[in-house]
């Protein structure tokens, strides 16, 4: 009779597309996001915790692609109740935007209107992994709900220019730029356009601006292109005349937001909507620099473009200025952090209402990465004390040492392997990269004394100190007992520069 089988092993490694986060990341994260928060709270916003999961009916335009309902997201059906059909679609959130249609449908009779909110949490998305890009990851929202006017708009643009100063980017190391969906529909008028294909064929090619250039653009528009390889671009077919105003629009930034202003109403010609969209960034020009949001900080810029088929009027981006070496160890700007706009049919298709919104949308692996480039984040995070196990009978002793050391406010914990070699115990504290370990013996225990090692002096001393050096900085001492919490105190003062 054969034998059955061994179970196969589980193979210990994440989903493709997946990723663990440890420790210092999580800690990263989390301290960026505090700060951002803090802004958020500041400006009035309050926060919401959705559901990681809601219905495939809620998510519905939301959805990558509605016709096949678990494509780009993470879904399911529930099993059949009995005698009630068949059970719901679910899935993951895509974002945080559905969950906050859905809220404030569900919730309109009890929230404030405007209602301003901001969320941070992880989204997932069922598409195909590669380099930086992840199926689950974070997002950053804020968004204000039922206000019409574009002070809403200015409101989100101020805040997310604090929330990167708070996060650690320096004025001057970043810029918000400002556009309008408005005068983008103002140029398609001025330009006889009106067949809903050739406009999504204008707006993408404006999208290409920032990598094709002026005569790029103008190509594209007309008869097309050779790209880089050589391959031959259609074009979308208009004549040099229809593309003038693409052009005029494409080129209107001026030297002041004024500038860029008056420009914009020559590229509009006799739109209505267009000179709609050039007033509303007038409004929002002026309400930004009566908060203080001056040009070094925020500026009206025709070239934004974002999600055109989403935004219904202001849009903008964050965009860090500074340069990093890529790949190729070639100089370029670290580019988008973040970006946003208004969005007017947010709730309508829950209750059949109009209800305006707007918002913006924060990448927080972009923007940590971008700290982390500016050595602002991504140092070695520092453990705990260690207090090092001697005597297996003592270890009252110990865990009373380190819940002293807690109450001041000191990372610290008992060392919980084998204490039988304590080599070990000092190799499991440098594994934690702990700053500090803590010796008592019996013998120091008779004495009333502790012994303290600080251990990246320790480090130190062993790699670049003499002898001299070595016996004048001794990385150990001993201390009585009840000077414990201040000597390791000093030492970690001494570990972070502090006096």
């Amino acid at each position: 009779m054969a034998k059955d089988p061994k179970p196969r092993r589980p193979r210990a490694e994440t989903p493709k597309g997946f990723r663990d986060y440890f420790g210092p990341d999580v800690t990263e994260r989390k301290e960026m996001l505090d700060r951002i928060a803090a802004v958020y709270h500041l400006h009035g916003f309050d926060a919401l915790e959705t559901s990681g999961i809601e219905t495939v009916e809620a998510l519905g335009k939301f959805l990558p692609d509605v016709d096949r309902p678990n494509a780009g997201v993470f879904a399911w059906q529930e099993e059949s109740v009995p005698g009630g059909g068949s059970g719901d679609w679910l899935a993951l959130r895509y974002d945080l935007t559905a969950p906050l249609a859905r809220v404030a449908a569900q919730y309109r009779n009890d929230l404030p209107t405007p209602y301003r909110r901001y969320a941070m949490g992880p989204v997932w998305r069922n598409e195909k992994p590669g380099p930086g890009r992840y199926r689950q990851f974070y997002q950053c929202d804020a968004d204000t709900v039922g206000a019409a006017s574009v002070a809403a708009d200015a409101e989100i643009i101020a805040m997310l220019a604090d929330a990167l100063e708070a996060a650690g980017i320096a004025r001057g190391d970043y810029l918000v730029r400002v556009n309008n969906r408005k005068v983008l529909n103002g140029v398609l008028d001025s330009m006889g356009v009106s067949d809903p294909d050739t406009a999504a064929d204008v707006l993408r090619t404006i999208d290409k601006f920032d990598k094709v250039g002026e005569s790029g653009v103008r190509e594209l528009l007309t008869t097309g292109r050779k790209d880089a390889s050589g391959a031959e671009i259609d074009g979308v077919g208009l004549d040099a005349a229809q593309a003038e105003p693409v052009i005029a629009f494409l080129t209107s930034k001026g030297a002041t937001n004024a500038a860029t202003l008056d420009n914009l109403r020559a590229a509009v010609g006799g739109s209505v909507v267009g000179a709609e969209g050039v007033d509303e960034l007038a409004q929002i020009a002026a309400l930004l620099d009566a908060s203080g949001m001056g040009p070094d900080r925020v500026v009206i810029d025709p070239s934004v473009v974002r999600g055109l088929g989403y935004y219904t009027g202001p849009v903008f981006e964050a965009e860090l200025t500074f340069e990093i070496l890529d790949d190729k160890g070639r100089k370029r700007q670290f580019g988008s952090v973040a970006g946003g706009g208004r969005y007017d049919d947010l709730v309508e298709r829950f209750t059949g209402q109009k209800v305006p919104a707007t918002g913006v949308s924060i990448g927080v692996d972009r923007l940590l990465a971008a700290l982390r480039e500016k050595g602002l984040a991504g140092a070695q995070a520092q453990g705990p004390v260690v207090v090092t196990v001697m005597d297996r009978e003592r270890m009252g002793d110990y865990h009373a040492m380190a819940a002293e050391l807690r109450v001041a406010g000191i990372r610290a914990e008992v060392y919980l392997g084998n204490p039988k070699n304590f080599g070990n115990q000092l190799k499991y504290a440098d594994k934690r990269g702990s700053p500090v370990a803590i010796i008592q013996g019996g013998d120091e225990a008779a004495r009333g004394v502790v012994q303290v090692k600080d251990l990246i002096l320790g480090a130190k001393i062993a790699a670049q100190a003499s002898v001299e050096e070595w016996k004048s900085q001794p990385a150990q001492v001993e201390v009585p007992r009840a000077d414990l919490v201040a000597t390791v105190r000093r030492m970690l003062a001494r570990e972070t520069g502090a006096q």
